[in-house]
C-alpha cells in the first residue's frame, strides 16, 4: 500500500537525485517549508509532488513525478489527492498547475483530475514552447 508523507532531511539525497530540475537550495527550501510530498511503499520512495504558492497565496503544483515502473499504478493520483486534501484543509479555494503545450499526456492527466486550461505564456530563452496553465476550483 502506498503511503503519502512529508519527506525528512534523510530523503534529501533522493530528492536531489530525482528532482534534478531544481538545485539543492530549492530542494532544501521546499523540505523546510513542507512543500514536498513523497509516495513510499515498503520503505521505497516511488515518487514526489513539489509545490509552492503562486503570488504567495495560490497552491501551485510545480512538479509531480513517479519513477519508471510505478507509473499508471495510482501513485501520482494518490500524491495529488493527498495534496488537494491538504490544500483544501488549509483554506485554499483554488489550485494551479502547468505543463508545456506539447505535453499532451500530462495535460490529459490534469484534466482527468479536475483542472481546466486557463491560458498560456511564452518564455523565450527558457522554453522552446509555451507553458499552458490550469486551474481547479475547490468546493
Amino acid at each position: 500500500m502506498v503511503e503519502i508523507a512529508k519527506p525528512g532531511q534523510g530523503d534529501k539525497e533522493w530528492l536531489l537525485r530525482e528532482d534534478h530540475h531544481v538545485g539543492e537550495a530549492w530542494v532544501s527550501r521546499c523540505i523546510d517549508l513542507d512543500e514536498y510530498l513523497i509516495a513510499r511503499e515498503e520503505g521505497e520512495i516511488l515518487g514526489f509532488l513539489r509545490f509552492s504558492r503562486f503570488w504567495g497565496r495560490i497552491p501551485y503544483m510545480e512538479m509531480i513525478r513517479v519513477l519508471d515502473g510505478h507509473r499508471r499504478s495510482g501513485v501520482g493520483t494518490a500524491l495529488f489527492l493527498a495534496w488537494e486534501t491538504e490544500m483544501r484543509e488549509s483554506g485554499a479555494r483554488l489550485l494551479m498547475t502547468s505543463s508545456e503545450c506539447d505535453e499532451s499526456r500530462p495535460q490529459d492527466w490534469h484534466r482527468r483530475n479536475g483542472f481546466s486550461e486557463t491560458g498560456s505564456i511564452e518564455l523565450p530563452g527558457i522554453q522552446t514552447v509555451p507553458e499552458v496553465f490550469f486551474l481547479k476550483k475547490l468546493d
